[in-house]
């Protein structure tokens, strides 16, 4: 009989929590919707507003995984859902994961968590700007470290700060709160950026997805500025053997990334290092924060 959980007023279904999800180290889907939970005071401020797309991957990484931007069947009355208009479904919808029961709600199903770099009332219309640091083999965790240093030094020469977080695949994400600009302009920006690194570091950096140009490099991906693209959120995890967590990592902690320290963290370890440093990536959800493109007017 799947049991019943009340949380916060909201009466959950919660099914199979003995299942093992991610078979490297026998993490069960209970443990997974503990870890939820434990995280979410950090988790919900960075998904909340933004509409959510999920992977799903009930049977672990190794089932049948697929990706979903329509509210599953069955999904609550209680949780929220905005329009969301896709060029094949003008009244196409999305989930929005805002408190804790739509959290549990949505983590019950076994997914991962992704968010484009807009908010829901605000379409298109960026308030942060992503870099995916994604590396070809032989290159990893050190060569990804050293472009987020790059990348970092460059931004700042604009006037803009980033942070930074593990993808909880193979590389980093690197992102820069802004203040709110049209998507097509911070795609236009970021791409700018790119071309600029891969002609500064031509052996390090690439900003062509062209799989014959990739080992060896590290491909800053912009794409994921495009309004309709979508990003790992902060604290997901991923659907890989072992429950790896896109977790964010201190400059320091990139440095030493650089000089070829581990840069890797699964579920177990967030709850120390949420205790030790909060959450890294608060100011991006503090408009004080944000920067302004070059350019643009004030």
């Amino acid at each position: 009989m799947t049991p019943i959980t009340e949380v916060a007023g909201r009466r959950l279904a919660l099914s199979n929590l003995d299942k093992v999800i991610h078979p490297v180290t026998g993490t069960t889907k209970g443990e997974i919707l503990h870890y939820y939970a434990t995280v979410a005071e950090a988790l919900v401020p960075h998904t909340a507003n933004r509409p959510v797309s999920f992977l799903r991957y009930p049977d672990g990484p190794d089932g049948q995984l697929f990706f979903t931007k329509n509210p599953p069947p069955g999904t609550p009355s209680w949780v929220r859902t905005v329009p969301v208009p896709h060029s094949d479904d003008p009244r196409a919808r999305q989930v929005v994961v805002e408190d804790l029961p739509s959290l549990m709600w949505a983590a019950n199903l076994v997914v991962e968590f992704h968010t484009p770099q807009w908010q829901a009332d605000a379409p298109a219309v960026a308030d942060r700007m992503v870099f995916d640091l994604d590396p070809g083999a032989p290159a990893g965790v050190s060569e990804c470290c050293r472009a987020a240093l790059w990348l970092r030094e460059r931004l700042a020469a604009d006037g803009l700060a980033a942070y930074a977080k593990t993808s909880g695949s193979k590389g980093l994400h690197l992102l820069v709160p802004l203040e709110p600009t049209p998507s097509e302009e911070v795609s236009a920006y970021a791409r700018g950026l790119a071309v600029e690194g891969e002609a500064e570091l031509p052996q390090l950096m690439l900003h062509r997805m062209k799989r014959s140009l990739r080992p060896g490099k590290v491909f800053v991906d912009h794409s994921q500025n495009a309004a309709a693209k979508t990003t790992a959120a902060a604290y997901t995890l991923r659907a890989r053997p072992e429950p790896a967590a896109s977790t964010p990592v201190t400059w320091e902690e990139v440095e030493h990334g650089r000089e070829g320290g581990e840069l890797a963290f699964v579920l177990g370890d967030i709850a120390d290092r949420l205790a030790r440093h909060g959450d890294l990536l608060a100011p991006l959800l503090d408009p004080g924060r944000a920067g302004r493109l070059p350019g643009r007017a004030g």
